[in-house]
């Protein structure tokens, strides 16, 4: 005989302990924004399609002249070796291809450091020896002794390009960043330098635009489906974070073929967002346990056929489980029994799958490689680690106002007896740590390139999200 249950009485908002989120800052803005005319777009691309060769052949020039050719065309243009065995160690590791720390030996000081008098060389040896894995003690050393190296010189005479260029380096070493802020950046630094390679400024400026003009009609449609949504169901209890969300969505997927993709993603990763909402902001613990209790009804042979996008609706039990975490004020004997329940929970999972979905239309991926990201390989924790722990740090104090999920802070803090800035400096050790291992999988792991450099992708949207704040529950603090 089946079983039943009773029905429960929905608790009135004076009852539940809410959090009040900020409203959405960017409101109906992309309703009747247009960037350019249909036929405006049209020519652009037609003048993207029209330039390419020549923009081909300046970026063939500069990929010669920064690899250090040996075919002299650009010989003495960089006088340090140094140099250019970082940027060539960068580029391959970036692309791939194992190569051997060693290669660096040979530029040991008598104190055993490798550093430079060069500005720029100690950038490029700064991203290099961030392209680390596990037990290359040689990349450590210089991580350590260049980082000190740079703040100094921070404090010197440095040309504003030039010191800008330290301070987004010693916040965000080269190979976290995200692509599309970066280019916008670089458009905009290229300006001021004066223009060298006018051509492909010229041809990057065009393409911020196309893109630009593509993304601001998705945010039209998903504007109009977000509202019609709010007006079917109550979710005054959730961040109405639409526009911040598809932004991290194109971090990983802004390539203009994406476009649908994009939108779908934007969606499905909403209601996500809604999920946790629910649980963390809105459910009581009897609706948590019943919703939670219906999802387990479900057949386990059933919800493991589910396509990817449906699977979001299984973490539900991670999100049940840090409820009852709350509700009892358990805190979790070590950060490691914590991140087996917090990082599934944590919405990296969620976008690493849909990601992968939609690359399966344009890249080599299968379906197998869709079932490897649920195997949890070593890239996939590394990019929800960095997910959860950067979110917690810089969450702390705010959360501690109200009632909330134990964070991994509070963990660390039991687990070794300390403060919580002594907490935080031990949880940004294991974020490095699992930085190095997704360099390590991104390096070995044999499966597709984009599909291991979409995966990194989100981590590199995690961190840009929760650099100085939670941007995405705070999201004027992106500007």
């Amino acid at each position: 005989m089946a079983t039943t249950c009773s029905p429960i009485a929905s608790a009135p908002h004076s009852q539940r302990k809410l959090r009040h989120y900020c409203p959405s800052p960017w409101g109906d803005f992309f309703l009747n924004y247009v960037t350019c005319t249909p036929s405006q777009l049209l020519s652009m691309k037609e003048m993207a399609h029209k330039g390419g060769g020549g923009v081909e052949d300046h970026i063939r020039n500069i990929f010669l002249l920064q690899s250090g050719s040996k075919a002299g065309a650009h010989y003495g243009i960089y006088s340090s070796d140094l140099y250019i065995t970082s940027l060539q160690f960068y580029l391959l590791r970036k692309h791939g291809y194992t190569i051997s720390a060693d290669v660096f030996e040979k530029f040991r000081d008598k104190q055993g450091n490798i550093s430079s008098d060069d500005v720029n060389c100690l950038l490029m040896l700064y991203d290099a020896a961030h392209m680390r894995t596990h037990g290359e003690e040689i990349l450590e050393d210089m991580i350590t002794f260049n980082k000190s190296r740079l703040q100094y010189l921070m404090m010197k005479n440095l040309e504003p390009e030039l010191a800008e260029e330290v301070r987004c380096t010693l916040e965000t070493p080269r190979f976290r960043r995200v692509e599309r802020v970066e280019a916008r950046r670089y458009i905009s630094l290229y300006k001021k330098k004066g223009v060298q390679y006018e051509t492909l400024l010229d041809f990057a400026k065009l393409d911020y635009n196309i893109l630009q003009a593509i993304y601001c009609d998705e945010l039209k449609e998903l504007t109009i489906w977000w509202k019609d949504l709010q007006s079917r169901t109550d979710l005054s209890f959730a961040r109405d974070r639409m526009v911040e969300m598809h932004f991290w969505i194109l971090g990983a997927l802004y390539e203009p073929y994406y476009s649908y993709s994009r939108t779908m993603l934007t969606k499905f990763t909403l209601l996500a967002s809604l999920l946790d909402d629910f649980y963390d902001n809105y459910s009581t613990t009897e609706e948590s346990t019943m919703f939670t209790t219906a999802i387990e009804r479900w057949n386990e042979q059933t919800t493991g056929k589910f396509p990817a996008h449906m699977k979001v609706i299984c973490t539900a039990k991670f999100y049940h489980a840090e409820v009852k975490w709350r509700d009892e004020h358990y805190v979790p004997t070590n950060v490691d029994e914590h991140l087996q329940i917090s990082m599934r929970s944590s919405v990296c999972m969620q976008i690493i799958n849909l990601v992968l979905i939609s690359l399966r239309d344009v890249t080599t991926s299968t379906e197998d490689d869709v079932d490897w990201v649920f195997t949890f390989p070593k890239i996939i924790r590394g990019v929800s680690t960095v997910g959860r722990i950067i979110n917690d740090i810089v969450s702390h104090e705010r959360e501690q106002a109200s009632l909330h999920v134990v964070s991994t802070v509070q963990t660390c803090m039991k687990q070794y007896g300390i403060t919580a800035e002594q907490a935080k400096e031990k949880l940004t050790v294991m974020i490095e740590e699992a930085w190095m291992d997704m360099v390590q999988d991104y390096l070995h792991e044999k499966r597709p390139m984009e599909l291991l450099e979409k995966s990194v992708d989100v981590a590199r949207m995690m961190d840009f999200f929760y650099k100085r704040d939670d941007a995405y529950t705070l999201p004027l603090s992106l500007k």
